[in-house]
Parts: structure tokens; sequence; C-alpha cells
């Protein structure tokens, strides 16, 4: 605790945060079935099949992940940065929920699901506009159900994506997709430097709900340790950078959170959680830990 204790604090969170709204992870413990493999880049942007297999998929699985609330772990990182802990907030995570729980500086490293954009003149429609639009050329669709995946779409046959029409841009007539960065492409430059000033105004680093497996988020844990800043990792599994944290907690995160901070910044009369989540086990790499 005496750690994090009176140092600013920049969050970067990912997919484990919001696993326990609901929204499946692709490499956390409780994963299971099939592996997730999303859709790439290059496949979205070279095959009109592929769009089409996307749209498709993503019209069933919309009304289901919009309908997702934030949960204990995101109150907490928005409480945090009320209380002035939490100095800014990167979140590789697609979802809008820090948004939704109140945090207000932040970052959306890949970009935000509630959005998109057109491959051709760049302009932006929401993402409820475009499902009504959607349903208008595709009466009938939400009757369909599958699994729903990580990146909110749900596993249909190609028997019936092939029968799908996907709307246009409303300005151009062009092709859009989820103002999102698919794997393969690229973070825009100004965001990614965005995200480094954000880390480097801050003294310690917390990572939160993330196997750090992919290099766009474990950078961060790199310019940290460059930096000589402290670095904390909460996750429920093992993460890229086990070996380079400064301390290393086991956990969900819903409730071990809520402990954090109520005992960084305890008799601010924060919102009752309701903690579902059980108890679990704390570990503590080169730092001695307790609650």
């Amino acid at each position: 605790m005496e750690l994090i204790r009176n140092r600013s604090v920049c969050v970067l969170s990912g997919a484990g945060i919001s696993t326990e709204s609901g929204i499946p992870d692709y490499r956390g413990p409780e994963r299971h079935g099939r592996p997730a493999t999303p859709i790439t880049w290059r496949e979205f942007t070279r095959s009109a099949e592929a769009r089409q297999r996307y749209w498709a998929r993503s019209a069933v699985g919309w009304p289901w992940i919009s309908a997702r609330e934030p949960n204990t772990g995101h109150t907490v990182v928005a409480d945090l940065e009320r209380t002035g802990i939490c100095s800014g907030l990167i979140t590789q995570n697609v979802d809008g929920l820090h948004r939704a729980a109140g945090s207000r500086r932040f970052i959306e490293l890949h970009g935000s699901l509630g959005t998109v954009v057109c491959l051709e003149c760049q302009r932006t429609e929401s993402r409820h506009s475009y499902q009504e639009r959607i349903l208008v050329q595709n009466p009938g669709w939400l009757d369909h159900a599958g699994e729903v995946a990580p990146d909110g779409d749900v596993h249909l046959d190609r028997s019936l994506t092939a029968r799908f029409r996907v709307p246009a841009c409303i300005h151009c007539g062009g092709g859009v997709k989820p103002d999102i960065v698919f794997f393969g492409q690229t973070v825009p430059r100004p965001r990614v430097d965005a995200a480094f000033a954000m880390l480097g105004e801050a003294e310690l680093l917390l990572v939160l709900g993330s196997s750090l497996t992919v290099y766009s988020g474990y950078r961060f844990v790199v310019a940290a340790r460059r930096a000589g800043k402290p670095i904390v990792i909460i996750n429920d599994g093992p993460t890229r950078a086990d070996a380079e944290a400064d301390l290393r907690v086991q956990a969900r995160l819903g409730e071990a959170l809520a402990e954090l901070r109520d005992a960084l910044a305890p008799g601010h009369g924060f919102r009752d959680q309701t903690r579902t989540a059980p108890r679990s086990a704390y570990s503590r790499s080169r730092s001695t830990y307790s609650w």
C-alpha cells in the first residue's frame, strides 16, 4: 500500500476489468470454448465478404454489448480520479464502460464501439444510429442468436451472413467500420503520444485487468520502467510483465479495487457497490504487500 500512497497514478486497463460486467475477454483464466479469433484490419479492408460477415454478426451482438453496465472496478477508477489519486486513464477496452462509470480524463487507446467511421470520407456516425439503419435494411435480423465474442459480435453461420445487407456511409456512400483499432491496425500516432504524455505526468503505473500480451499496452510498462516509475499490476492470471512489477496482485478486480480505494482514500463517502466476486488470494512481487 505504501508503494501507491501519496503518488499520482496513471491507470492502464484491459479486458479483465470488464469481465465482471459480463463481457468475455480473449485470454483470461475463465475463457472457455473455442478460441476467440477477431477479424483483422487486413481482412476487413480487403474483403467485402469479410465486412459483410463482421457487420452481420455485430448487428446481433450490439444490443447485448450496449446494455452492459459498469462494475465496481470501473466505478473505483472513476472514484480515484475524483479524489485526485488517478491522474489519468489509458484503456485498451472499446466497450465505453469507463466513460459510463464517470471517468473523465481517459484515452481509449483502441477506440470505441459506440461510433462507426467511413473508410472513405472519415466522417463518423453513432453506432446506435447505424444499428437503426441496419435493422431497416435487414428486418428481423435480431431473431438470430449466437455466442457473444469479446469484441461484441456473435458467431453466426456463413449461410446467414451471406444474406446480410451492409448500410453505406450516410455522407458519401462509402464503406464503414467500427471506430476501433482492429488487430493488425496501427493506433493513431497522436493518440499514442497523448497516452505517453499522460503516463509522463504520473508517478506510478497501475495496470488493471490486462495480460499485456499485445505490445500496444505493454509499451507503457516499458516506458514506466525506463522512467524509473513503480509498476503495480492487479490481474486474475499471469501477465507479460509479472517479472517487471514492483507489486503484483493476483485477484479479481472488483473486490480488490474497492479495498484499495477504501484504503487510499477513506472517508470520502463513495457509492456502495455489491461485491459478487469471491475473495481472491493476494500475492506479492518485490514489495511487502497487505491491504
